[in-house]
């Protein structure tokens, strides 16, 4: 009876045993569990916080998931849709049965134009993941190139600009050496002729490298808003006199009509920039015996703070209306001829939009052919 007793309590202690056993493993279990859910849900997250486009899509390539970003940019009612309704590109598709074949991220290349152009690089991941488990299923991650593409093209026109900008100089001074040390070896007259050419070249050169300079300065500064009273009557004050001798030459009237005193907050060096490449441009444009008017007052919602208007007004050849928008691009010349015979390197008003941008101010261009141009700029007065 002993015996059978203790036979008993020893199955039931195995059983015990195993029972407690199997609620510790399934107990163990359901944390790793949790831990996965908790896991894949705070990826789900990231992912739909990106700025990035996500998009999930099953064997038939039908949309099962999209993140925030990308029914931002295509639409909220997608879901069960073709990705091809959404991104009409061959490419695309073959890609995404490459990625699902090969079982390898592969990516393409997409250009979109609706509603505005942008450049896409599409990473295809093949599945199944955690976004979705089916098999023959693929995500889609878009990285926007838009900017990048942009960037490089802007670093590549300029080198090409610049490069062109100089080149031709160069081949002036070479051919002016060429024909003083060869033909006009002893003809000093001619050599004379040669060596202003030159000059002239050197001066043209000089010019482009100086506006360079300073252009690649205020870009690196221009998120830094000055801060500095500065008196518009002394710039002027100032511009008047190095311009005297010219304006005397061409017998151009400078005009100038200021609040005493015009205050503003600003880079006084940066302004004067300004303001000296304005009448600069004035008076090369303008033919012998015109005017020139600057004035100034204050000017309420231009700016989000109290503003000074700034106008600067002359009776040139003007600029046609289709040419406008471009005008403060770099090296952009609405006549290249003239431009280079007056000595222009075709960055003075792309100097003064990054400063005037600097200063948190605005300006405006107006202007007709054969009628002048008048350019307005708003700085802030606090």
């Amino acid at each position: 009876m002993f015996s059978l007793e203790l036979v008993l309590v020893i199955i039931i202690l195995i059983l015990l045993y195993f029972l407690f056993k199997k609620k510790v493993n399934s107990t163990n279990t359901a944390t790793i569990e949790n831990k996965t859910d908790k896991k894949d849900l705070s990826k789900r997250v990231i992912i739909e916080e990106l700025e990035d486009q996500f998009f999930a899509l099953d064997k038939y390539n039908q949309i099962k998931y999209l993140n925030k970003s990308a029914k931002s940019r295509f639409g909220e009612n997608l879901i069960d849709k073709n990705i091809s309704s959404v991104i009409r590109d061959t490419n695309l598709l073959e890609k995404i049965d490459e990625a699902i074949k090969d079982q390898s991220t592969k990516y393409a290349d997409v250009e979109i134009n609706l509603p505005s152009y942008q450049l896409y690089k599409i990473y295809i991941i093949p599945g199944p993941t955690y976004l979705f488990p089916e098999e023959n299923s693929v995500v889609l991650f878009f990285k926007d190139f838009t900017e990048i593409t942009k960037a490089q093209k802007f670093k590549t026109d300029f080198v090409a600009n610049v490069s062109h900008e100089l080149r031709t100089p160069l081949v002036s001074i070479k051919g002016s050496l060429e024909t003083i040390l060869g033909p006009a070896a002893d003809d000093f007259k001619a050599q004379k002729k040669f060596m202003k050419i030159m000059n002239d070249q050197v001066s043209r050169m000089e010019n482009l490298i100086n506006d360079l300079l300073i252009l690649s300065r205020i870009e690196l500064e221009e998120h830094i808003k000055p801060d500095k009273i500065v008196n518009l009557n002394d710039i002027f004050t100032n511009i008047k006199s190095n311009f005297e001798l010219v304006l005397d030459k061409k017998k151009i009237n400078l005009n100038i009509e200021l609040m005493d005193p015009t205050l503003v907050y600003g880079d006084e060096e940066k302004l004067l920039t300004v303001f000296s490449n304005l009448i600069d441009n004035s008076i090369k444009y303008s033919s012998d015996g015109k005017n020139i008017y600057i004035k100034s007052q204050n000017s309420e919602g231009k700016l989000i703070n109290k503003n000074i208007l700034i106008s600067i007004k002359d009776e040139g050849i003007g600029i046609p209306q289709e040419l406008l928008p471009r005008i403060t691009e770099r090296f952009f010349r609405v006549d290249t001829e003239k431009s280079k015979k007056v000595g222009g390197t075709g960055l003075g008003l792309a100097i003064m939009k990054h400063i005037i941008s600097q200063h948190r101010g605005d300006y405006e261009i107006l202007s007709k052919p054969n009628d002048g141009t008048e350019i307005k700029i708003y700085l802030p007065t606090k």
